[in-house]
């Protein structure tokens, strides 16, 4: 799970690295790319009022063509809308040459029958300004019959018109549906109409493969021109999963410094009581041992936190040294020599074993902090090697073994019990890294948390790489006290309960997982039973042992002695091969550590 701390803000960020960069570089020129192809795709629409069915008006981007005509201004007249007066955030008109000679750049003047002008948003200024988006737009005074001129600097040959309502794609009320689309030359008096919306599909048509629009389009290009469509098409599917996989791979979650807020000395504990502002530092009862911490209240987030990590790994310190110590040592044995890991102070449990904390903690420092080294230390200890056997004297005095008179006897944790039967029958993914796999077929809604049962390859990694849920358990191990991530846990408990063992002998996971550790016996042994497992009687007694054995060393890494042979092989006999490696599962062998 990941760690939210004060002080810092957390979001999605661009990530600043050399590969991110270069991944930013390549998806803003397929951006550019994609562009290039939205301009270029209208060339290609079929021509209007040719007979043709085009297809339905959209809200982000239409495209009217027609014959080339010499014109030297174009009028856009409104019918009517599918809500309200018409919006209109860019008309563009583009010569034979691909140029757009209705741009304000390139010397064109608009004109309109009236305009609901919002300053800075919707003006007429706007409707050929080359800006896309309804935060640049015109708006027509009236839904019906109105329209908006655009005069060219100079007479130009034209062949088609591009606009939209919204060329973003965030807004799709206000689009004009029935319009005219008409051009004149230099007698403003007489107007010859190119295009309308009569030949076009009803708005909020979808094209279908095979329907009446795919069928017009193909009849209203040349076979060139739908070669070209075509090309261009799969180009842009291309690009467009190249920046969405840019997207992934140029982004994470990421936290950023903010300044400090000021803190103040409190009175009497009292938030409402303000004194003097306090500046960081650390507490004063170490500043005999480790060099305390310096600095002002102007210091920044980074400076505070960078100063607590070397206070704290300071080789004087005497107690991070100690914790991370225990918490080893509680690891390996299940009590720590304090046994209250997450509190040393005066409310904890004072050590059993205090001059060997002190020197365990000593030499972890003094080998450079090295876990490794700690590890080995403890698990090459003859304390580490003692026999978990129990003697009465041993009872008597300390029966919770904290003196560790003998090895501590203890079940193996939820995770490991999961991690060991998929070890055992063969079908761990050991992978490292990468992504996780679920626990829950879904996260919550209606249907709640559904656990997954049975497990693809992909969810039988180990159990580190499973996706937690805060509140919620593991369907199967989650009785074996595996903490529901909702809070730390500083040491977990060991409880025994019935809904263990009916979980790890009838759940889903365990039976097949039983299965296929007997599919590896018999594979192991060379002789094959019937499908569920069973020796037949004309094999003999070998098999049966052979396959017992193997299934001992597998489960608990030693031959079985002479009265388990016996039992084993006659449960394989009766009930099949599965069934013994479910009784090995849940014997207390496998389970605990001796």
């Amino acid at each position: 799970l990941p760690a939210f701390f004060a002080g810092v803000e957390y979001g999605e960020r661009a990530l600043e690295t050399p590969a991110a960069a270069a991944l930013s570089a390549e998806q803003a020129a397929a951006r550019r790319r994609i562009a290039e192809i939205d301009r270029e795709l209208p060339r290609f629409q079929p021509l209007a009022r040719a007979g043709h069915v085009r297809p339905a008006v959209v809200a982000t981007q239409n495209a009217d063509r027609f014959a080339p005509v010499t014109a030297r201004r174009l009028r856009f007249t409104v019918l009517d809308t599918n809500s309200l007066e018409p919006c209109i955030d860019e008309l563009e008109v583009f010569d034979t040459g691909g140029r757009n000679v209705a741009l304000a750049s390139a010397g064109a003047v608009p004109t309109a029958s009236g305009s609901l002008v919002t300053a800075g948003v919707h003006e007429l200024a706007h409707v050929n300004d080359g800006r896309y988006g309804n935060g640049r737009s015109w708006m027509a005074a009236t839904r019906q019959d109105g329209w908006v001129v655009v005069e060219f600097a100079e007479p130009a040959t034209i062949d088609r018109v591009v606009w939209g309502r919204d060329r973003t794609g965030k807004l799709s009320d206000r689009v004009p549906l029935a319009y005219r689309i008409e051009v004149s030359g230099d007698d403003e008096a007489e107007w010859t109409t190119v295009a309308d919306a009569t030949d076009r599909i009803a708005f909020g048509t979808k094209p279908a493969s095979g329907g009446r629009e795919s069928d017009a389009q193909a009849r209203g290009l040349t076979p060139d021109e739908r070669q070209a469509v075509a090309a261009l098409a799969a180009e842009k599917k291309r690009l467009e999963e190249r920046v969405r996989n840019a997207d992934r791979d140029t982004r994470g979650f990421a936290g950023s410094f903010q300044p400090p807020h000021p803190v103040h000395l409190l009175h009497r504990g009292d938030a409402e009581q303000p004194k003097d502002e306090l500046g960081p530092g650390s507490p004063a009862a170490f500043a005999g041992l480790v060099t305390p911490v310096s600095l002002t209240t102007a210091s920044p987030e980074e400076e505070r936190r960078a100063a607590l990590a070397v206070w704290l790994t300071d080789p004087a310190h005497p107690l991070t040294p100690r914790v991370i110590v225990n918490r080893v040592w509680q690891w390996h044995f299940g009590t720590g020599l304090v046994d209250t890991p997450n509190d040393f102070g005066r409310n904890g449990s004072q050590p059993t074993h205090p001059e060997l904390l002190d020197w365990l903690a000593g030499e972890f420092v003094a080998r450079g902090w090295s876990l490794r080294h700690l590890h080995r230390l403890i698990v090459l200890s003859a304390t580490y090697r003692q026999s978990a056997a129990a003697t009465a004297a041993g009872l008597a005095r300390d029966a919770d073994d904290r003196l560790l008179w003998r090895f501590p006897p203890r079940r193996l944790e939820a995770e490991t019990i999961r991690d060991a039967m998929l070890a055992v029958s063969g079908r761990l993914d050991l992978t490292a890294g990468g992504r996780g796999f679920d626990l829950f077929r879904s996260r919550g809604g209606l249907s709640g948390f559904v656990p997954i049962e049975r497990f693809e390859p992909a969810g039988r990694r180990r159990m580190i790489y499973a996706h937690r849920i805060r509140m919620e358990r593991d369907d199967v191990f989650g009785a074996f006290d595996c903490p529901d991530a909702g809070q730390s846990t500083a040491r977990r408990r060991q409880s025994t309960t019935p809904i263990q063992a009916l979980n790890l002998f009838n759940s889903p996971f365990t039976l097949d997982e039983a299965a296929a550790f007997a599919a590896r016996v018999a594979a192991d042994t060379g002789a094959a039973g019937d499908a569920a497992g069973v020796v037949p009687q004309a094999e003999g007694e070998e098999l049966a042992r052979r396959r017992v054995e193997r299934a001992f060393r597998l489960a608990f890494s030693r031959a079985p002695d002479a009265a388990e042979t016996e039992a084993a092989a006659r449960v394989v006999r009766e009930h099949g091969l599965p069934a013994l490696c479910r009784v090995l599962f849940n014997t207390n062998e496998f389970l605990f550590l001796p």
